[in-house]
C-alpha cells in the first residue's frame, strides 16, 4: 500500500511581533526546523538583524508594519501577494500591555491596543485562512497568556479579555478547519523573560517569585510542539499547569477574591 503520510508542506511561517521576546524565539525555533519565515514588527532594524542571523538556515523575508494602524493587515497581505509568498503558518504574537487602571490611559491608547490585540489578529487570520487551508497542513498559533485562564486582575481591564478572545478564537478555528488539516492553538504562558515588562515600565515594581518566570525559548518550543501535535491549548511550565488545574476547581468568587488580593504583585497600579 502507498504511504498515507502527507508530504511536507511548502510555505512560509508569518510571525507578527517578531522583533523580540517570544516572537523572536518562535522565529528562531521555526528556522531550526527548516521553515522559511516572514517576519513582521514595527522595528525594521530589529527585523533586519534577526533576518541576517537566520538566513543561513532558511529563506527569510521581512515586512515592517505597525498593526496599530487599521490599514496594516490588508497592506501586509497585499505585500505578501506581491512577493508571491505563500503562508502556511500564521503566528499571531504581536502584543503589549497598557499599564494602570482603565481610566488612567486615554481612549486612543486603548483603541490602539484593541486594534493590535484583537482586530488585527482577526483580520490577518481571515485574509490568510484560504492559503493556510489550501496547504493541507496549515497551522495557526495564537500567543495568548495565562491571564486568559484566570479571573481578571485589577488593572487588566482589557489585557485579560483580549487574551481570552485569543483562546476562544483558537478553539473555534481548530474546530471549523480540522477538515483541512489545520491545527489552531492558543499558547498561554505565564510570566516570561522578555521586554514586555520593560516596555510597560512595570518590571522593577513586580513582586513575583523567580520560580514563576519562564524562558522565552522554552515557551516558543512548547507552543510549536503543541501546535504540531494538534493541541488547542498549550500552558508551558508545570507550575502553571498545576495552578490552572487548581483554579478550575475553585468557586469563582473565591478565585476572584484571590486575584483581588494579589493584583498589585503581578500588575502594579497607578
Amino acid at each position: 500500500m502507498p504511504d498515507a503520510t502527507p508530504a511536507p508542506s511548502t510555505g512560509y511561517a508569518l510571525v507578527t511581533g517578531a522583533s523580540s521576546g517570544i516572537g523572536e524565539q518562535i522565529a528562531r525555533e521555526y528556522a531550526k526546523r527548516g521553515v522559511p519565515l516572514v517576519l513582521t514588527a514595527r522595528r525594521a532594524d530589529r527585523l533586519q538583524a534577526l533576518a541576517a542571523d537566520l538566513q543561513a538556515q532558511v529563506p527569510v523575508e521581512i515586512v515592517a508594519a505597525d498593526l496599530a494602524d487599521p490599514g496594516a493587515p490588508a497592506a501586509l497581505v497585499t505585500e505578501l501577494e506581491r512577493r508571491g509568498l505563500q503562508i502556511r503558518i500564521l503566528v499571531n504574537n504581536a502584543g503589549y500591555g497598557v499599564p494602570g487602571r482603565y481610566r488612567s490611559s486615554a481612549w486612543a491608547d486603548h483603541a490602539a491596543f484593541l486594534q493590535v490585540m484583537v482586530s488585527a489578529v482577526g483580520e490577518l487570520t481571515w485574509r490568510l485562512l484560504p492559503s493556510i487551508r489550501a496547504s493541507g497542513q496549515g497551522r495557526i498559533l495564537n500567543v495568548a497568556s495565562f491571564a486568559a485562564l484566570m479571573p481578571a486582575a485589577d488593572g487588566q481591564t482589557l489585557y485579560a479579555p483580549a487574551k481570552s478572545f485569543l483562546l476562544k478564537f483558537s478553539e473555534a478555528l481548530a474546530l471549523e478547519n480540522a477538515d483541512r488539516g489545520v491545527h489552531a492553538t492558543a499558547l498561554c504562558p505565564g510570566f516570561t523573560y522578555s521586554e514586555f515588562h520593560d516596555v510597560t515600565g512595570t518590571r522593577s515594581r513586580m513582586r513575583v517569585s523567580p520560580t514563576m518566570w519562564l524562558d522565552a525559548a522554552d515557551v516558543a518550543r512548547a507552543g510549536i510542539d503543541g501546535n504540531e501535535r494538534g493541541d488547542v491549548l498549550v500552558v508551558p511550565g508545570w507550575r502553571y499547569r498545576l495552578l490552572h488545574a487548581i483554579v478550575k476547581l475553585l468557586p469563582h468568587r473565591l478565585a476572584l477574591g484571590m486575584m483581588a488580593r494579589n493584583s498589585r504583585k503581578v500588575r502594579p497600579l497607578d
